[in-house]
């Protein structure tokens, strides 16, 4: 099965399968899945894109906003985390993951999906210490503060992966896992990249809970983006168990961007069999669904710091699964975990303007919205939506879409494409202008960060009303019924991986891509082992709220590394 990496997608999904396109057809493969490490920018619209932590002079609906249309459909199926440039309101009605557009599936805050065999886990955002033990108490509309802390990594979504038992096959994180570097030629890295060297020799360049991660699921894969540049790294765990690390560039002419990936799987005989036909299914992942099952109980809304629970404390605080807490969960999904092709639009698409003027300023952030995916994949599962608690705890109407749309016709929707304009805001290049001046931009939002963490985010509320006539009893309370060198991908003596490189590829649509950088393939035997309707809000007397104890405090110091 070939995977194909991409680091920063920045919304450049048209140049991103071209290229894929270039490279199949000049060396006769076919790419089976496409996953992209964040920053990924799916814009339905100009009011997702006020939802954004970028200068306005940055922002750029791109090419998204035509795969959730239904103008153009992703020819591969794409699965994605997130990062720090996002449209934060769409990705928060999907906080378990979920189609983002027909074929493209967003992994959530944290999630582990199965395709064809292979185990894929990953975590959505970056680490800010000082908002790592909060609650997910962001909605939009967003102040400044909370378009940042939306996207700050949680401990509930770490404490969630490190249940899991190993081996997750490929781990996609956006932030680097903490310490990375000393695993990988540094000292080119540090020629290429200066900036880095304080944040390094601090050990504060990247992710301490990804840092953990690593050493605790030691996957023979584990992808990421974010800083924008290539570096590999291989961390030994044992004689025989290490981690194949590399991060990927931003999808740009001249940068190395993408990365693609053989695995062998059931499906390659399938493919044979079918003469090379792909067939590519994504399912849910048991153990992951039963920790979310499990750890439901823990989640928090609140602005404050809370704490998981830890050995020695009266309560439980392993939530690997049993066998038979899995088997209640598989009866739940009718011992069929295919992930339902349920995507529907609940935001109207993006219509270019055929002037080609607009002025951002005018366009306001919109309301949030429950998605039908999420109400549906939460009742069966028997857990809460973080965002509709969220809403509720505030004094929030939980608004639904009046906006659901059928798929386009195909007539009328090749006609637009020759009608309609190709307004952008930007051009896409434009998005690097100085090779670092989007990391300057990442520097100065951390100096916001730390300027801002002494306060409580602000956000927008209407008038509170008393909590007993708003909350339902959650579902928790109810009772179940049911590189050494940057050229080159990995190490050269790195066991069962070798690197062929791609032709360069031809001109791309309106941009030349010509420049854009070789891709390696690697190839050889890896053998991984795969290894009730929504409830109104009633009035209820004396309603469940969650506290949480200061227990386990000792063992989360408050890192305020950014």
């Amino acid at each position: 099965m070939k995977i194909a990496i991409e680091g920063c997608a920045h919304g450049e999904l048209e140049k991103i399968y071209e290229l894929i396109g270039s490279i199949q057809e000049e060396q006769n493969i076919t790419v089976d899945l496409l996953i992209c490490c964040g920053d990924f920018q799916s814009t339905r619209n100009l009011q997702d894109l006020q939802c954004m932590a970028v200068p306005q002079k940055h922002l750029d609906m791109c090419s998204f906003y035509k795969y959730y249309s239904g103008e153009k459909k992703a020819p591969i199926l794409t699965l994605f985390i997130g990062g720090n440039h996002e449209a934060s309101n769409y990705l928060q009605e999907l906080p378990y993951g979920g189609w983002v557009a027909p074929n493209i599936f967003y992994l959530g805050y944290a999630g582990v999906v199965d395709c064809n065999g292979i185990r894929i886990g990953g975590i959505s955002g970056i680490f800010k210490g000082h908002d790592y033990l909060k609650g997910r108490f962001e909605f939009p509309p967003y102040d400044e503060a909370c378009k940042r802390s939306v996207y700050h990594q949680r401990q509930i979504d770490v404490f969630r992966l490190k249940q899991l038992t190993p081996t997750v096959d490929v781990m996609l994180s956006h932030d680097w896992p903490r310490g990375i570097t000393r695993y990988g030629n540094e000292t080119q890295l540090l020629r290429f990249k200066p900036a880095f060297r304080e944040d390094i020799e601090g050990n504060r360049l990247g992710s301490a809970p990804c840092e953990g991660l690593v050493r605790m699921l030691q996957p023979p894969y584990w992808f990421a983006a974010h800083l924008h540049c290539k570096f590999a790294a291989l961390v030994e765990h044992s004689e025989e168990k290490a981690t194949k690390f590399l991060a990927l560039d931003k999808c740009l002419p001249k940068r190395r961007f993408l990365q693609i990936l053989d695995i062998p799987t059931d499906l390659d005989d399938k493919k044979r069999e079918e003469g090379n036909v792909s067939t590519v299914r994504l399912k849910y992942d048991l153990e992951w669904l039963t920790i979310l099952n499990l750890t439901n109980h823990l989640i928090s809304i609140r602005t404050s710091n809370g704490y998981m629970p830890g050995e020695g404390s009266d309560e439980r605080f392993n939530f690997t699964p049993s066998e038979e807490e899995k088997a209640k969960v598989l009866e739940r999904f009718d011992n069929d975990l295919t992930i339902p092709d349920n995507f529907v639009r609940i935001a109207e698409p993006y219509q270019p303007d055929e002037e080609g003027t607009m002025d951002m300023r005018s366009v306001q952030q919109p309301q949030a919205f429950l998605n039908p995916q999420t109400t549906t994949f939460c009742d069966k599962l028997n857990i809460d939506d973080p965002l509709r608690l969220a809403m509720l705890m505030t004094g929030h109407k939980l608004n639904t879409s009046s906006y659901v749309d059928q798929q386009p016709d195909t007539d009328a929707k090749e006609q637009n494409v020759t009608t309609k304009g190709s307004f952008r805001f930007s051009n896409a290049d434009e998005l690097d202008v100085g090779e670092d001046e989007d990391e300057d931009c990442d520097r100065k939002e951390d100096a916001e960060d730390l300027q801002n963490s002494p306060k409580e985010p602000q956000t927008p509320v209407q008038t509170k009303l008393s909590l007993s006539s708003l909350l339902p009893q959650p579902k928790w309370r109810q009772h179940d019924s049911h590189d050494s060198d940057l050229s080159t991908t990995f190490n050269d003596s790195t066991p069962n991986c070798s690197i062929v490189s791609n032709p360069t590829p031809q001109k791309m649509g309106d941009h030349s891509t010509s420049a854009l950088s070789e891709s390696g393939l690697a190839v050889d035997g890896l053998n991984l082992s795969s290894p009730q309707q929504q409830m109104e809000p009633e009035a209820l007397d004396n309603p469940p709220i969650k506290k949480f104890k200061r227990r386990n405090e000792t063992i989360y110091t408050k890192d305020e590394s950014d």
